[in-house]
Formats: C-alpha cells, structure tokens, sequence
C-alpha cells in the first residue's frame, strides 16, 4: 500500500536549518527507509510566493501566478511511503517526527 505523508508549514514562523547532528540523524533515516523499500519519494515545496494556480471552470482556464493570499498553513515537505499497511506508516512516520522534532504529518492512502 502506498501512503502520503506530510507536513504544514507557517510561512510566517521562521523555521532554522537543522543542526549538523539532526542533519546526520535524518540523513541515517531516510538511508534506511530507502533500503527497507519504504520510502519511495520525498522532498520539500518552494515558497507560495513562486507558486502557481491553474483553474478550470466554466470551460476557460486561469493561470493565477503567486504570491497569493496569506494562508496559515501549507504543506511543507512530503514522503511518499510503500508499507505494507497504515500502521507501518504511522511506525515511520513517528520515527520521523522523532527526529524533526515536535509537529504533526498527515498520513493519506494513495490510491
């Protein structure tokens, strides 16, 4: 089964760079999910400000380019997992935030 996991950001609140030890741990981690076939994908957005907006409606296109509205929360970064069910993704991603640090990720189903 394959699950989303993700987490949000406040553009707002300054988020330092890791230090060079949670830089190492993190790197550990992701060495392992990779090897154990866990971790299929991940990675981090851009800022909304380089965004775009594509909408359909009404038959027409828009092409909206950002900075858009203030919005309190977005996805920061994002893991695309292959586990054999939900709870294995939970297991990783708890390992995970172990080493972020304090937040919250959002697991999906892909389907």
């Amino acid at each position: 089964m394959r699950f989303l996991g993700y987490t949000l950001a406040d553009p707002s609140i300054p988020v330092p760079p890791p230090s060079p030890e949670m830089y190492a741990e993190m790197g550990a981690f992701v060495e392992e999910a990779t090897k154990a076939g866990v971790l299929v994908a991940t990675g981090g957005l851009g800022p909304v400000e380089e965004g775009t907006k594509v909408r359909y409606a009404d038959g027409e296109f828009t092409v909206l380019d950002g900075p858009f509205s203030e919005a309190k929360e977005l996805v920061g970064g994002w893991a695309l997992m292959e586990t054999r069910d939900k709870d294995e993704a939970i297991e990783w991603t708890k390992r995970f935030l172990a080493i972020a640090g304090p937040g919250e990720s959002t697991i999906r189903q892909v389907y």
